[in-house]
C-alpha cells in the first residue's frame, strides 16, 4: 500500500502533467490523493514543498535510472537509446511533471532536470570515451523520448 505522502505526490505529478501548474493547487491535490487539506498539508505545508518533493523524487529515480544504465549488460549507450521511450513509469512521470514545473519558472525544476540530464551525459562520455559522440547519443535519445511522450500524451 502506498503512504500518504507517495500519493500526495502522485497526485501532484498528475495534475501537473494532466491541467499544468496553476490548476494544480493544494485543494485539488488533496482531492486527487483522497487526503483531507490538513493531512497534505501535514507533509508538504505549502506548495513550495510540494514542489520541492517532486524535485527530490526525480532525483531519487534518475539516480536509480543511472545506476541501472552504468549495470547494464549490454552498455549505457544501448540502454539509453533503448529506454528512451516513453512508459508511463514513476520516473517517466515524474520528469514529465518537473518539467511542467520548470516551464512555470521554478528554478529547481530546471536544476532537477539539468543535474539528471547531466548525469546521464557523464555516464555515456565514460563509457564511450568522447564527448561529442557521447552527446550525438544522448540527443539520439531525447529525440526518440520526446517522440514517444509527444504519441503517448497525445501530442
Amino acid at each position: 500500500m502506498t503512504s500518504s505522502r507517495d500519493r500526495i505526490l502522485d497526485a501532484y505529478a498528475d495534475l501537473l502533467i494532466t491541467e499544468g501548474e496553476r490548476q494544480a493547487t493544494l485543494e485539488a491535490v488533496a482531492a486527487r490523493a483522497d487526503v483531507s487539506k490538513g493531512g497534505l498539508l501535514y507533509h508538504f505545508p505549502s506548495k513550495d514543498q510540494l514542489a520541492e518533493g517532486l524535485c527530490d523524487q526525480l532525483a531519487i529515480l534518475a539516480a536509480k535510472d543511472a545506476d541501472a544504465m552504468r549495470a547494464s549488460d549490454e552498455g549505457p549507450a544501448r540502454y539509453y537509446v533503448r529506454s528512451s521511450q516513453y512508459a508511463n513509469t514513476p520516473l517517466d512521470r515524474t520528469l514529465v511533471a518537473v518539467s511542467r514545473l520548470r516551464q512555470s519558472g521554478d528554478g529547481r525544476a530546471r536544476a532537477a532536470i539539468e543535474e539528471a540530464s547531466d548525469n546521464w551525459l557523464a555516464i555515456l562520455h565514460d563509457a564511450l570515451g568522447d564527448l561529442d559522440v557521447a552527446r550525438a547519443v544522448k540527443l539520439i535519445g531525447d529525440g526518440l523520448y520526446y517522440n514517444a511522450l509527444n504519441r503517448a500524451l497525445g501530442g
